[in-house]
């Protein structure tokens, strides 16, 4: 079925949402990294495993000193990837098969050799000069503040020709838009029409909590907590995070999208629980999906999880539509936390909560974190602020299609290696093996699609106990029972009323009526239960 032949009010409510760092997911020519070209080869395996739509991480011209968020041409494909040609065949061909594309949409920095950013560092008299966040220097004739970069250092970087410093939150190549300036959000909104006109179906905002600066640069204070944290996190940002001021950014941008029928914005959102209600927006609306992390921020215990799913719930507006995210090119493979057994566990739980569920590609074959080698290190973070954990390269690295040593993804030398192929997961393996945890990933989105209950339905929480986190869900007329056991050792589990089971994660229990209203979960077992009427 086509895209267009669906409703698209509200697409993103029952979508399935699958990451790709397109670099890392198929090569198509031998260079050691994945392009357009590759990606459209591998339609048929997002197809085949189910997901409704594709975000990709930025793919436009770029220096790629941070995955391509240092963007020279918001307008244009880095040749790495291919060509905008590339880009229109992929979006075609996407859309052929019924699944949404979503790319990265970066409004907070530019690379420093954008044209704008060229313009901009030439001359204080310049057309774009107020289009970055300069300012003087210090009496001493050091940075006009303490603001820092959150790859280690100040945030302030020297610029002869202007003789002014300006501001980057990220890399000194990374120069941050000034978003107080018209012109800005007008240049902002012409790169969203680009590709909206081309017909992509959404964006992901990069980094949008940090979209606006105190005007007075008013110095960060020390992070009370800051314990053994690394240097950039021991500061309390509240003059460059989070300001209020923000939230008309994300209006602006969402008033863009909304002038395109059927679109999606979702992004990228900072804090805890309880402050992600306002991203949704009061009296207008901010983004569709502000991406939440409760599940991978939580303790893994039935305990923990239950009080974390209570307060996300608790948090957000009630005409908010939920979103849970397992995975992603920032955060550390969850599967090498919890563990494989668990994995499946967390398979269940994403594909049958109430909200749309994001994963990373290679999250579906429970993929852990690949060692890299020092000398093999991208990340900005590891080289920058090394010997704190925060290189996100191990979860980066290539797909792993097959068993072979560069594991189907090219014929080259990869840009970061893989795992070894012995006994490491792969995607032929898995589809060969009928109880898999890519599988069973496949067998819930399935699921999940042919019963309304499990996509569109209430949310009715049951009391964890015994190491069993439960919970109903009800389209009015079906309900459906999910419990699963955080333990590894088996778990009696009690319910009221009579069922059937749909679903177990081994995927070797069939599908049969329950006997009565109790069943033994093995450890590390998830099922869903089908509820007799009443």
């Amino acid at each position: 079925m086509s895209v267009e032949s669906r409703d698209k009010a509200a697409w993103w409510e029952s979508a399935v949402i699958y990451e790709i760092a397109p670099i890392s997911f198929q090569d198509s020519n031998g260079d050691g990294k994945g392009d357009l070209a590759g990606l459209l080869s591998r339609i048929d395996y997002l197809k085949w495993l189910g997901v409704d739509a594709v975000w990709l991480t930025p793919i436009y011209k770029s220096p790629f000193r941070d995955l391509g968020y240092d963007i020279s041409d918001y307008c244009a494909i880095d040749p790495a990837f291919g060509s905008l040609e590339d880009f229109d065949r992929l979006l075609e061909a996407l859309h052929a098969e019924g699944i949404r594309l979503i790319l990265d949409l970066v409004p907070n920095h530019t690379a420093d050799d954008h044209e704008w950013f060229v313009e901009s560092s030439s001359s204080p008299a310049s057309a774009k000069a107020d289009w970055y966040i300069w300012a003087d220097a210090a009496e001493n004739g050091g940075p006009p503040n303490n603001w820092l970069s959150r790859f280690g250092g100040s945030g302030w970087e020297w610029c002869e020709a202007r003789r002014q410093y300006y501001y980057h939150s990220f890399l000194v190549e990374q120069p941050d838009l000034n978003w107080r300036n018209p012109q800005v959000r007008g240049a902002i909104a012409g790169v969203m029409r680009f590709w909206l006109d081309r017909g992509v179906d959404g964006f992901r905002v990069d980094a949008s909590a940090v979209l606006i600066k105190d005007e007075l640069l008013r110095d960060n204070p020390p992070n009370p907590a800051a314990g053994s944290k690394p240097p950039p996190q021991r500061q309390t940002p509240v003059f460059t995070d989070d300001r209020p001021e923000t939230m008309d950014c994300i209006e602006f941008i969402r008033e863009v999208i909304d002038g395109y029928r059927g679109r999606m914005l979702c992004g990228e959102v900072q804090g805890k629980a309880d402050r992600i209600g306002h991203f949704y927006g009061n009296d207008k609306p901010r983004l569709h999906l502000p991406l939440s992390f409760a599940l991978l921020d939580s303790q893994w215990d039935a305990l923990s999880l239950q009080a974390t799913i209570d307060a996300y719930f608790n948090a957000i507006p009630e005409h908010a539509w939920p979103v849970w995210v397992v995975g992603g090119h920032d955060r550390q493979r969850v599967a090498s936390r919890i563990g494989e057994a668990q994995m499946r566990v967390l398979a269940m739980l994403l594909m049958t909560l109430r909200g749309t569920p994001f994963l990373f590609m290679g999250d579906e074959i429970g993929r852990k974190r690949v060692p890299i080698p020092p000398d093999r290190v991208h990340d900005p973070f590891e080289r920058l602020v090394p010997g704190y954990g925060l290189c996100r390269d191990p979860e980066r690295a290539p797909m792993r299609w097959d068993d072979s040593p560069d594991g189907g993804f090219t014929t080259g030398r990869p840009w970061l290696p893989l795992e070894p192929p012995d006994g490491a997961a792969n995607v032929a393996g898995q589809r060969r093996d009928e109880h898999s945890i890519l599988a069973l990933f496949r067998a819930l989105i399935t699921l999940r699609r042919e019963h309304a209950g499990l996509h569109h339905g209430g949310h009715e929480p049951l009391r964890a106990q015994n190491d069993v986190l439960a919970y109903k869900r009800t389209d009015g007329r079906n309900e459906f029972l999910v419990a699963l056991n955080i333990a590894a050792e088996p778990r009696k589990w009690h319910w009221l009323g009579r069922g059937r089971l749909l679903m177990s994660t081994h995927l070797d229990r069939p599908p049969e009526p329950l006997p009565d209203a109790s069943i033994l979960l093995r450890g590390n077992e998830g099922v869903i239960i089908a509820l007799d009427p009443r």
